[in-house]
C-alpha cells in the first residue's frame, strides 16, 4: 500500500520503462535508516526519496530499495519475514568504492562490518563486508594496485 502524496521525480511508468540491463530492488523494514546506510555509509545518488521508495544511483549502477508496506499484496513479502531469508546468501558489490571509508563510515553509523576492510589477492581487490539493518551484505570494493 503506498503512502507517500510526495510527487515524484518522474512518472514512474516513464522511469519504469527507462530501465534496462539489470536492477536490483531491495525491501526494508525501516526506510529511514535504509536511507541513512545509502546516503551517508556508500555515498548512493538519491534520485527520489519518500516513505515509499529510495531510488538510487552509483557506482555505474541504479538500484531501488521499497519499504516493507510497499509490498503489502505480494507474496516475496512473507517469504523475506523470517530472520534466516531476507538477504541470505547475497552479496551486492559495489566496484569502485573505497571500503576503508566505507567501512569507517558504516561503523560512525552503527552498522555491523562483517569482514575487512583486507586484500583479496585472488579477487584482485581490496574489499569490505558490511551488513546493512535489513540484512543485506554489501561489499564495496577497489581494485588492488601492483605492488
Amino acid at each position: 500500500m503506498k503512502k507517500s502524496q510526495k510527487t515524484p521525480f518522474m512518472a514512474p511508468p516513464d522511469y519504469g520503462k527507462r530501465l534496462r540491463g539489470f536492477s536490483i530492488n531491495l525491501l526494508s523494514r525501516n526506510l529511514p535508516r535504509a536511507l541513512v546506510f545509502q546516503r551517508d555509509v556508500i555515498k548512493a545518488n538519491i534520485q527520489h526519496e519518500d516513505e515509499d521508495l529510495l531510488i538510487l544511483s552509483g557506482y555505474e549502477s541504479h538500484w531501488m530499495v521499497h519499504a516493507d508496506h510497499t509490498y503489502d499484496a505480494h507474496p516475496l513479502l512473507g517469504d523475506t519475514m523470517s530472520a534466516n531469508r531476507r538477504g541470505a546468501g547475497i552479496e551486492l558489490r559495489l566496484h569502485g568504492c573505497d571500503p576503508d571509508a566505507t567501512a569507517s563510515l558504516a561503523l560512525e553509523n552503527g552498522f555491523k562490518v562483517l569482514d575487512g576492510p583486507r586484500d583479496q589477492p585472488d579477487h584482485g581487490l581490496r574489499e569490505v563486508h558490511i551488513i546493512d539493518d535489513d540484512g543485506y551484505v554489501w561489499v564495496p570494493d577497489i581494485p588492488l594496485t601492483d605492488a
